[in-house]
C-alpha cells in the first residue's frame, strides 16, 4: 500500500495538529485528568490513521481486457437505469453509478483505452452524493473518451456532502490507459458512467466493487 500524493499535504497538517494537541494534553492533563488524556490521544489517533487510510492506494491485480469496461472507482452500485443525456450525448444513455463512502479508497481509473474527446468542470451543490440530481447540480467534472473501435462513453466524478475537490489529470486530446489513474476525489463522493445503450452491464444494484478490478460491462 502507497499514500497517494493529494493527500500529502492533508496528512502533515493532520499529524502536526494531532503532536501538539498530545503534546498539550500530555503536559497539561495528565497529571490531574490522566483518563481524558488518554481518551483524547486515542480520539486524535483514530483520526489520524483515519486520515492516512483516506489516501491509501492498495496493491491490486488490474484488470485489462479490451472488451470490458472497467469500475472507475472503489464503492457501491446506487444507479443502473436509463436516461437522457444532456450535456454530452443528447440521447439515452445507460446510467451506472458508484457511491464511494469515505472509508472507500478514492482514487479514480479509466475504465477504457482511448482518446479524451471532452473534459468539463461544471460548478454546482453540494447535495448528498446518492441524491438522484446530484449527477446534474452536484460539482462535477465529466470526462468523455472515445475507443478506437468501439465508441465513446462519459464518466463524472460527482462532488457529495462531504467532499469539496475533484482532482482530474486528464485533457482533451491526450491518449489514456485503462485501469490508470485519471482523478481523485476527496472525502466521499460518487462516479456516473454513462453507456451506450444496449452495452451489457455486469454489476448488479447494491454491488460491492473495486476501481480498476471490477468489470463494469461488457462491449
Amino acid at each position: 500500500m502507497t499514500v497517494h500524493k493529494e493527500g500529502f499535504q492533508t496528512i502533515g497538517i493532520t499529524a502536526l495538529v494531532f503532536g501538539i494537541i498530545n503534546v498539550l494534553s500530555f503536559s497539561f492533563l495528565s497529571g490531574s485528568y490522566p483518563a481524558v488524556s488518554l481518551v483524547l490521544f486515542f480520539v486524535t489517533l483514530f483520526l489520524l490513521l483515519f486520515i492516512i487510510s483516506f489516501f491509501r492506494i492498495p496493491n491490486r491485480q488490474l484488470t485489462l481486457n479490451d472488451n470490458q469496461i472497467i469500475c472507475p472507482a472503489d464503492g457501491k452500485v446506487v444507479v443502473i437505469e436509463e436516461i437522457i443525456d444532456e450535456e454530452y450525448f443528447k440521447d439515452k444513455r445507460i446510467q451506472v453509478s458508484i457511491f464511494m463512502s469515505p472509508a472507500n479508497v478514492h482514487v479514480n481509473r479509466n475504465p477504457i483505452n482511448g482518446q479524451v474527446v471532452y473534459n468539463q468542470y461544471h460548478k454546482g451543490k453540494y447535495l448528498v452524493a446518492w441524491h438522484p440530481k446530484s449527477s446534474t447540480e452536484n460539482e462535477r467534472w465529466s470526462v468523455a473518451v472515445k475507443h478506437a473501435q468501439k465508441g465513446v462513453i462519459l464518466y463524472k466524478q460527482i462532488a457529495g456532502a462531504l467532499a469539496k475537490r475533484i482532482c482530474n489529470y486528464t485533457k482533451v486530446g491526450e491518449s489514456v490507459h485503462q485501469t490508470a489513474e485519471y482523478g481523485f476525489i476527496k472525502f466521499g463522493s460518487r462516479v456516473d458512467v454513462l453507456l451506450p445503450v444496449g452495452t451489457q452491464v455486469n454489476v448488479a444494484l447494491n454491488q460491492v466493487v473495486k476501481g480498476g478490478v471490477t468489470v463494469l460491462a461488457t462491449w
